[in-house]
C-alpha cells in the first residue's frame, strides 16, 4: 500500500466485500477481527487489498469517526 489517495476513502463506504464470510457487507462494516486475520494471512492483491489495509489502520487506531463521516456524506448523496 503506497500513500493514501483521497479518492480511496469514499470507496470504504461504497464497496462491498466480494467474497468470504462477510460477502456483501460494506467494507467499512467489516469487523476488526476479520481485518486482523487478513493482516496475519495476507491481504488480497489489488485495490481491494489496499482498501482493506487502509480500513485496518483506521480501525486499529480507533479512527472509526472517519468511517461514520464518510457514511453520512454517502447517505446525503442519495
Amino acid at each position: 500500500m503506497e500513500g493514501l489517495p483521497k479518492e480511496s476513502l469514499p470507496l470504504l463506504v461504497q464497496w462491498k466485500m466480494p467474497f468470504g464470510k462477510y460477502k456483501g457487507r460494506l467494507l467499512a462494516d467489516l469487523p476488526i477481527a476479520y481485518l486482523e486475520w487478513f493482516q496475519r494471512k495476507g491481504f488480497p492483491d489489488g485495490k481491494l487489498g489496499d482498501l482493506l489495509q487502509i480500513l485496518y489502520q483506521i480501525k486499529l487506531n480507533g479512527l472509526e469517526e472517519i468511517l461514520w463521516e464518510l457514511k453520512r456524506i454517502e447517505a446525503s448523496k442519495s
